[in-house]
């Protein structure tokens, strides 16, 4: 294989948990000229990765508009191996844009078609393992992000401290355990003698603010850190607590002890963070999130505090 695209769009859970699948793509094809589709927010983290040689952002053109479909059929030509991982019906969609190259994913007529029947009831990391091994590319277990946890910090961050992620998708706010209940264990944290860092997109710092009205020694750092800085803070982290987001996959990557919380409203046997070692990624699942208590959490806390 000369030419090899991937193709993973986001969002950031989804594309930290193909790191292991780029790795062993780049492994497994170490003089080839692997391109990376993905879109926009993702573009920098592919930028910095040591897997790809290009990557290319998909401006997800509605099917109607034939000039953007022309300009995105032209970034989907010429490559010999397709590896889809996004493999939602869209990106197969793509397969007939490429000019129907030899492809990985969900196109069945392709020798390299993931048919196994029980991929959608699998974890993402082995569910995306299992693919490459359909299109006979060894897997790997983890991957080596030190080129990400040893990027600058613009903004250092006295130690040692916990992190906090109280948001989630806007448009899922069952995801999100309550806002005061973050406070609460803000406070019992401090308590502690530990520095609490509140990290999020900008959009959340009014979640920020309603944890400084109740812990205002706590450092807001919503907005502060890009992605490929956000790595390196979560490894310098003593524990990182936070709801089903992605930047708790770039905590448990990056070897950090963790607590995820998560609701009914999405499963942690398909998507809850796997850590480097046992032990490492505490779950805690209720139907209602609100109904985990802040003791509970300070008690998972307290494990490797």
């Amino acid at each position: 294989m000369n030419r090899i695209l991937i193709i993973k769009l986001g969002a950031l859970g989804d594309f930290i948990q193909a790191f292991p699948c780029f790795q062993a793509i780049r492994t497994a094809f170490l003089k080839a000229e692997i391109s990376l589709l993905t879109t926009a927010p993702f573009a920098s983290l592919g930028q910095a990765a040591p897997w790809f040689d290009n990557v290319m952002i998909d401006a997800r053109p509605r099917w109607t508009d034939l000039r953007g479909l022309a300009h995105l059929r032209t970034q989907l030509r010429g490559f010999d191996l397709v590896i889809d991982l996004q493999t939602s019906g869209r990106s197969t969609r793509y397969h007939a844009l490429a000019g129907s190259p030899r492809w990985s994913g969900l196109v069945r007529d392709d020798p390299f078609f993931h048919a196994n029947p029980w991929r959608d009831e699998m974890h993402t990391l082995a569910r995306q393992a299992d693919q490459l091994r359909y299109a006979g590319i060894p897997a790997c277990d983890s991957a080596d992000i030190s080129w990400l946890t040893s990027t600058p910090l613009q903004a250092r961050a006295a130690s040692p401290y916990i992190i906090i992620v109280p948001g989630a998708a806007r448009h899922r706010p069952e995801k999100r355990w309550p806002i005061e209940k973050y406070a609460a264990l803000a406070c019992a944290l401090k308590q502690q003698g530990l520095q609490i860092l509140i990290i999020g997109t900008a959009t959340e710092k009014p979640l920020a603010r309603e944890i400084l009205r109740h812990c205002p020694a706590a450092r807001d750092m919503t907005g502060e850190t890009r992605l490929t800085e956000l790595a390196t803070l979560m490894k310098g982290a003593r524990h990182v607590v936070g709801n089903d987001t992605g930047p708790m996959h770039l905590a448990a990557m990056a070897g950090t002890p963790a607590t995820v919380l998560f609701s009914s409203d999405s499963n942690p046997a398909l998507t809850a963070p796997v850590g480097r070692r046992f032990g490492q990624v505490t779950v805690l699942r209720a139907a209602d999130i609100s109904a985990i208590p802040v003791e509970t959490i300070l008690a998972s806390c307290g494990k490797t505090l």
